[in-house]
């Protein structure tokens, strides 16, 4: 009874999939689908609503939820990840996230081999025993229902119109069809069957690599603190207080190199503690090898912090991107690393510990990467921070689409001449409608999108007229196109020989 509950909710998925994409742009739809995945695996499995896999499912209810407001693939990705494990907890308990995420990959990849061995099981069984059981049980109300509806149709003309509008699809209509189906099985299925990979559990007597001495710890910390405190005295003394540099050194060009660099000596030193100071070993029981590391992990978030400035400097003179969003809550997670790597070195922590601890900091960071709308960040930050606004790159807020409505809304309010108050008000004028558009079709409607077009529309108050289009059209940006240049006529050739002078 249990297998054919879950071939039933699967079934039911896929239809209610082709109802909602088929077709049709995914709006808030595509957090609906997710909220019924999650619900319809709670009802075919029950063993997803016990303790260890309780949570999990949770999650995905709120990446869910999350969708509804505004999808992304950010956030589809984290719902599955999340509905995968509530169906992978049931059958195997969670140890560490690198083996899990080994789990998560097997389990993707068995997918299409799963549902192909349970389809061919069903058959086998079918109700009683067999294939022939499955078609002589479909068999009399399928064609029995078939010449009751053309018996009907000939009775009741409303029927029968009904009936004659109806189209076979075509061959590559049906096909697509097929195809689509078929993925969304290949989706949802293995959330009720799933396959948990088992990993055998690896003991490890002793020491992957030799610890080094405790001398030679000492020299090495000492060496690299000495390092790192002249490049964090630079800093603080140039990039931090804004002395100025000697000589042609500008600010500019000591803020704008080096940010990412910077990160990647961060990483090495974490690497290091990790490698050469495991917990329990000679060297982090030393008390001055641990006061040591202390030091040096301060000297490197100070040089977090610093990249962290950098990157600052270089939106201060090139405008915020999503992908320097990005950057910067990369040197956060870098900085929380670092301060894990340390605690773990101070309290002995194990490495699970560590690696659970880190992919924790980075699930959350993923989790309010998925509800912030970081194009809508960029797009405000620069707005506001535009202290003049021919400044302001408005073909970047172009590309940012629906998301830089508002601030669009915000920047025309307050531009200074005719030409840039034309441009942002076409542009305003095109992400407006596009939002009307998308907030037109139920399909397509998104929650944050609604919350969106209601704030344009009490700022913007009556319906504007569009910006009159340019003669020559438009450019990025809004920007008009300059007219092309005249084509210039070559010279008559003469028919004669006595023509020419």
């Amino acid at each position: 009874m249990s297998f054919q509950r879950k071939v039933a909710a699967a079934f039911l998925l896929v239809v209610l999939a082709h109802q909602l994409f088929f077709g049709h742009e995914p709006g808030w739809t595509l957090g609906g689908f997710a909220l019924a995945w999650a619900a319809a695996l709670a009802i075919a499995a029950p063993a997803v609503r016990r303790r260890a896999a309780l949570p999990a499912l949770g999650a995905a209810a709120l990446f869910g939820l999350v969708l509804v407001d505004d999808p992304s693939p950010l956030a589809w990705a984290l719902f599955w990840t999340s509905v995968s494990s509530a169906a992978l907890l049931t059958r195997v308990r969670f140890d560490d996230a690198a083996r899990w995420a080994v789990r998560l990959a097997a389990y993707a990849v068995a997918a299409p081999f799963r549902l192909l061995g349970d389809a061919l099981r069903l058959l086998r069984r079918g109700t009683g025993g067999g294939a022939r059981t499955v078609i002589g049980t479909l068999a009399l109300p399928v064609i029995g229902g078939a010449v009751f509806i053309l018996l009907f149709a000939g009775a009741n003309p409303l029927i029968g119109e009904a009936v004659g509008r109806l189209e076979p699809p075509s061959f590559w209509e049906t096909v697509v069809r097929l195809v689509f189906w078929g993925a969304v099985l290949v989706t949802v299925w293995p959330s009720f069957r799933p396959y948990a990979l088992r990993l055998p559990t690896v003991r490890v007597s002793g020491p992957l690599l030799p610890d080094p001495s405790v001398a030679t710890l000492t020299l090495s910390l000492l060496t690299f603190n000495v390092i790192f405190a002249v490049e964090n005295a630079l800093d603080l003394l140039f990039l931090w207080s804004g002395a100025p540099l000697p000589g042609e050194v500008t600010l500019a060009d000591y803020a704008h190199r080096g940010a990412y660099l910077l990160i990647v000596t961060a990483l090495l030193a974490g690497a290091f503690v990790l490698v050469a100071l495991r917990p329990g070993g000679p060297g982090a029981r030393s008390p001055l090898v641990r006061r040591l590391v202390v030091l040096w992990i301060a000297q490197n978030l100070l040089l977090v912090a610093s990249s962290a400035r950098r990157t600052l400097d270089y939106v201060d003179a090139y405008q915020m991107t999503v992908l320097r969003l990005a950057a910067l809550a990369w040197m956060a997670l870098v900085a929380v690393g670092l301060v894990l790597v340390c605690w773990r070195m101070l309290r002995g922590r194990s490495a699970a510990w560590l690696l659970n601890a880190n992919a924790l900091a980075a699930a959350l960071t993923l989790a309010g990467a998925s509800v912030v709308d970081l194009e809508a960040t960029a797009a405000a930050y620069n707005v506001r921070n535009a202290r003049e606004g021919d400044r302001i790159d408005l073909c970047y807020l172009q590309q940012l689409g629906t998301s830089a409505l508002i601030p669009l809304v915000e920047l025309e309010r307050r531009a200074g001449g005719p030409v840039l108050r034309d441009r942002v008000a076409y542009l305003r004028e095109d992400a407006l409608a596009q939002l009307r558009r998308e907030q037109g079709d139920w399909r397509s409607w998104t929650w944050r999108g609604a919350r969106r077009l209601a704030a344009a529309e009490a700022i913007v108050g009556p319906e504007k007229p569009r910006p009159p289009e340019p003669a020559n059209g438009r450019a990025c940006g809004g920007a008009p196109l300059p007219p092309p240049p005249p084509q210039v006529q070559p010279p008559a050739r003469p028919l004669t020989a006595e023509a020419r002078p």
